[in-house]
């Protein structure tokens, strides 16, 4: 029917556009499946974090042994990036928060941490969270709540973090803000 071939790739080639074109149409018109959850919608909710943590004596002792003195109380700078799961209607939003805090600057010292919590905010900011946790201290499961005050686009938490070990307890209190 076409004597050459390049007859046969316009053709296919037009079919195949149309194809892919059709398909976002009919896809439009139709019915959501009453099975499959609706939507969530994704929010970050990253943003500056700073406080105070109070370390157990035992702590205290063992980091002198490796050189680093530091008192009972330091204080905490880092980043929280977070996203928020919005599920429309139910109340509840799940969250996925990574904190990476530097704690001991005042005393010049340079504490990193890094805790990964997995948890639920209310719909009137109070939230629950539980991770691990990895400090020169070793690995943790740190547990976590809160409540997160939202004025305007401005959001800030008030959170208390105890991540519990067999040298003792380390207890952080922290606050910051995000834009929404």
């Amino acid at each position: 029917m076409f004597p050459h071939n390049e007859g046969r790739t316009a053709i296919l080639s037009a079919v195949l556009t149309i194809a892919v074109a059709a398909t976002p149409a009919r896809a439009q018109g139709a019915v959501a499946d009453p099975r499959l959850p609706s939507q969530t919608e994704l929010v970050s909710l990253s943003g500056p974090r700073f406080g105070l943590t109070v370390l157990p004596p035992a702590l205290v002792d063992s980091l002198k042994n490796h050189d680093i003195k530091v008192g009972t109380i330091i204080t905490q700078f880092g980043w929280q990036w977070e996203k928020q799961f919005l599920a429309p209607g139910n109340g509840i939003e799940a969250l996925s928060e990574l904190v990476v805090l530097v704690g001991g600057l005042e005393q010049g010292v340079f504490l990193p941490s890094a805790t990964w919590l997995v948890g639920v905010r209310s719909t009137s900011g109070f939230e629950l969270g539980v991770g691990p946790n990895v400090s020169p201290a070793g690995a943790a499961l740190a547990l976590a709540a809160g409540t997160t005050m939202r004025v305007g686009a401005l959001n800030v938490p008030f959170n208390v973090a105890a991540v519990p070990s067999a040298i003792g307890a380390r207890i952080s209190f922290l606050t910051g803000f995000t834009l929404r």
